[in-house]
């Protein structure tokens, strides 16, 4: 991971305040709920968060600061006597590793002496450079175990209805995830636990479930409405009166006023996918769309010579 400091754009000056604010910014804008179906912006998301754990906390703030642990949260480990390490030797490539070290009174550069002096390296500073302060010191931070994500295409009948689907995961699990009436299409399940382990005793990670419905033949799903392109008679358009609409629950009779033109549309109340999580049940968009016969009729095109001569108008008028 890159350094937390980076991934929320702030200096190591910045206050607790500030820190908090540059998280609660980015993690609106990459959170998966505002981001759905973007792999992209979920990892960002889960790379704002870790950061914000190391750096909204003091002291794991403090214990990067000075080192002790890196931008995972995970302790650094020996570096052991080389040129990096804690006993560095003089320019020549000799000199004693204890030169700069404050010895006590009893000799020894650890802990105090026979005077009771204190010198500049406790001896438990010294086990802890190789790692002897416990084994807790080289166990790795505790990590909640990272989501894994899946998608499961359902008919829009099993989204009207419910109904549950099989789903495999990418860490191997297979999963029957129930799939409730009047879901929304791109709408996330999360399944608790689901993912992939967690570290240290930590939590698992959650399994996200994006749920897709399957294109229909002539029914479009918007959100919790439906539309549909509903062909009608040259003579229905003109004369009016009433036409069967097919909706998700059975054909519905529906009036139309005479002189309707094509591609007007006309609404139907609660006939779109039913109420689901709070949200009332969504509507029928129904768009007109005027048929002319299949066969050709003399008798219709003698009728529509005549009007072009008698009766003629420009539908157009209105595009300038």
């Amino acid at each position: 991971m890159r350094d937390p400091y980076l991934v929320l754009g702030i200096t190591k000056s910045a206050t607790a305040d500030e820190v908090k604010k540059a998280f609660r910014k980015l993690a609106k804008k990459f959170h998966p709920d505002q981001n759905t179906g973007d792999p992209k912006a979920q990892e960002k998301f889960a790379e704002v968060s870790s950061a914000y754990e190391i750096l909204g906390d003091e002291k794991k703030r403090a214990q990067f600061d000075r080192g002790e642990i890196d931008a995972e949260g995970k302790p650094r480990g020996f570096e052991g006597f080389g040129a990096g390490g804690p006993f560095r030797r003089g320019q020549a490539g000799g000199g004693n590793p204890f030169e700069h070290f404050e010895f006590n009174a009893g000799g020894s550069p650890f802990g105090q002496g026979a005077a009771g002096g204190r010198g500049g390296f406790d001896a438990s500073d010294f086990f802890d450079l190789f790692g002897g302060r416990g084994r807790a010191r080289q166990q790795q931070a505790p990590q909640r175990g990272k989501d894994v994500e899946q998608s499961v295409t359902i008919s829009l009948s099993d989204a009207v209805k419910g109904s549950s689907a099989r789903v495999s995961l990418p860490n191997g699990k297979t999963l029957d995830v129930a799939i409730p009436a009047g879901i929304e299409d791109g709408k996330q399940i999360r399944l608790k636990g689901q993912g992939h382990p967690g570290v240290g005793g930590a939590t698992p990670g959650d399994a996200m479930i994006t749920v897709k419905i399957a294109r229909h033949p002539y029914f479009r799903v918007e959100g919790q409405d439906v539309r549909l392109d509903l062909p009608i008679a040259l003579y229905e358009a003109v004369l009016g009166g009433k036409v069967q609409v097919p909706t998700l629950s059975g054909k519905v009779e529906m009036s139309l006023p005479a002189g309707t033109n094509g591609g007007k549309t006309m609404r139907l109340r609660g006939k779109g996918l039913p109420a689901s999580e709070g949200k009332a049940a969504g509507d029928l968009l129904v768009t007109l769309r005027i048929m002319l016969p299949d066969q050709p009729s003399a008798e219709l095109e003698e009728l529509m010579r005549h009007w072009a001569v008698n009766r003629s108008y420009d539908p157009r008028k209105d595009l300038g």
